[in-house]
Parts: C-alpha cells; structure tokens; sequence
C-alpha cells in the first residue's frame, strides 16, 4: 500500500468513528430525551426493549463470530460481553473464576453514559438494561440455570457496573435471573487472562468498520422499539428532538473527523454527502439557483428492519436538522422521503 493510500484509509477510518461518536451520542441522548419528556418508568420500559431485542438478534450470531460456542455457559456469556463491548470501544473486564462463574466489568467513564449524561439515569433505567440483555442470556443458551448477579451500578454512585454470570444447581424462575449482591466485589482484572481475538480473522479495517456500526446498530434497534412502545406520533417527536439537540452540540466535534467546519449551506451540502458516504448510504448531489439537493437512494441503518415505520426517518431527520443550524445559521433543510417513508429520501439545503 502506498502512503498515499494509507493515509486515504486513516481518513476513512476517522470519519467511521466521527459517524460511530454521532449515532452514539444519540442513542445516549435518546434514552435522556425519554427519562425528561416520558418519565422513570417509560424510559425503564423502553431501554429494556431495546436490550431484549438486540440481546434476541445479535447474542447468539455474536458467540458464533467470536468462537465462544463451546465454552462453558457462564463463561461463555461473559466473553462475549468482554469481547464485543471491546469491538466497540467500550473499557470492559473479564474476570475467570470457574466454569460456572465468571465475571465482567465496566469501569467508569461508561460508554453508554457519556459525560454529564451519567448524572441524569435513574437506577431502574439501568437495571432494565440488565433485566434485558444480561438475564436472558441463559434462557437464549438453553440453559435455564444460568443467572446474573449483579455487584455494583455505576449510576447509584458505585466505582463501575459488576456483575459475574453463574450456572446454579437447578433451574431458575423469570425473577431469579438478575438478583444484586452489592456487600461482593470483583476480583482484579489481568488483561494477560483476557481473552482476545484471532488477529487473522479480525484485522484493523474489520475492526473499524464494527466498532462504527456497534454504535449505530442501538439506533437501529432503538427506533422502532420506541415506535412500537409510544406509537408514531410521540415516538416521532421524541426521535426528531433527539436528534435535532445532539445534532446541534456535536456538529463541531463530527465536522472536525470529516475535515469540514461552519460554513454556508455550500460547506453543509459537502460536510452531508460525506457524512451519507462514511454510513455507506448510495446518494446523489447537484445545485440549482443557490439551492443544494441531495437524493439519499439509500439507508443503510433501518435497512431489513422488519417493523420498519416512516416515524422512524425523524432519526435522520432531527440529526441533519441539528447538523445544519450548528453549521451556520439560517441553513435550511428540507427532507421529502419516498414511498412508506422509505428512501429515496430528497433533501434541499438552502
């Protein structure tokens, strides 16, 4: 490879992980929007649909992709924690103490808290995220004696969210899945113990590309959840102002992987091309009269989503709204979706 070529591929890859911060602020930002506008209670109820679906979709193709099918259940299901979260760039332990017990842990910062955000999530919020993903995981194996013990929660002022996944003797009931031990601690993490993955099968380009989509696959999954759970019209509003507010504080910091910076609706039509380019979305782009178009053929993230809603383009919607006025003020963008609410989607930047 030439340098540059090579330097052509660092590019890319940061405008992969500028994509990757973007889709994950949402996701963060999504979950605060509903704890403020719906309450405790919705937000619990929605963050544990989310991880119960993703947790259905992706737990046992993911052990399939990282080589854990045969290990032991508990084992198993805490490399597969450790090892998927690392993909994506969130700071993971994993802590071996026999074939039924094995521990995981996510030492602050919390990647999915990110900031400020920490201090706005209840404790039930985060418990539900655990009820979602981490109970299930016996009851996906086919093991109905495997449960999570849960040590400590990061958001109830404890020093990171622990826990250690452990096959009992007999079968659990559905409340016995997820129970909390605080008075237990962790043992140290040895990253020499660690698993890692085969460098063969895993190498640098694979790796960037996961680690964007690990972020963009919970906005994925989170959107027509909310559809289902509040319905198109509060689910639209909640998607689009979502994506509106994280548009406008992170232009400058998403604008900076792509090289571009505030400008005219000149420099936003550029700054959005690239943007749809580095999320592998197929789109077209020309001006007339001062007016800047852009025919979005594709979209990549809700593709093959099988409860698909058009209230569900308000993520994209919201997110481009923000980027624009966080751009320059007075950019005005105007989104016409396709049939259904499907692309082609055809924006005009003014």
């Amino acid at each position: 490879m030439t340098a540059r070529q090579d330097g052509e591929q660092e590019a890319r890859w940061l405008r992969w992980r500028s994509v990757a911060d973007l889709y994950h602020a949402y996701f963060t930002g999504l979950i605060l929007t509903v704890v403020t506008r719906r309450g405790t209670a919705d937000a619990a109820e929605f963050v544990f649909r989310v991880f119960r679906r993703q947790q259905q979709e992706r737990f046992l193709p993911g052990l399939e992709k990282l080589g854990l099918s045969g290990l032991p259940p508990a084992v198993a299901a805490a490399q597969y924690h450790y090892l998927s979260n690392w993909i994506g760039g969130v700071s993971v332990e994993y802590m071996y103490e026999s074939d039924r017990k094995a521990w995981i842990r996510y030492p602050p910062p919390r990647w999915i808290w990110r900031g400020t955000a920490i201090c706005g999530v209840p404790g039930e919020v985060s418990r539900a995220m655990l009820r979602g993903w981490h109970a299930n995981n016996g009851a996906a194996l086919g093991n109905p004696k495997l449960g999570f013990v849960c040590t400590k929660q990061t958001v109830d002022g404890q020093d990171g969210l622990e826990g250690y996944y452990y096959e009992h003797d007999n079968a659990l009931e559905v409340d016995q899945r997820l129970v909390f031990a605080r008075h237990l601690e962790a043992p140290i993490f040895d990253p020499e113990k660690a698993p890692a993955l085969p460098v063969s099968s895993w190498p640098r380009p694979r790796l960037e590309k996961a680690y964007r989509n690990y972020a963009m696959e919970y906005v994925r999954t989170a959107a027509p959840v909310a559809v289902q759970l509040f319905g198109p019209e509060d689910a639209g509003y909640l998607l689009h102002i979502t994506g509106k507010l994280i548009g406008m504080q992170y232009f400058d910091e998403i604008a900076c992987g792509f090289g571009s910076s505030r400008g005219s609706a000149k420099e936003f039509d550029a700054f959005m091309f690239e943007l749809l380019e580095a999320q592998d979305d197929l789109a077209e782009n020309g001006e007339s009269h001062g007016v800047y178009g852009i025919v979005q053929l594709t979209w990549r993230l809700m593709t093959d989503v099988p409860d698909y809603h058009p209230a569900c383009a308000k993520v994209l919607e919201g997110l481009i709204e923000g980027l624009a006025a966080a751009c320059g003020r007075g950019i005005a963008v105007d989104m016409k979706p396709g049939v259904a609410g499907a692309p082609p989607f055809v924006w005009s930047i003014a």
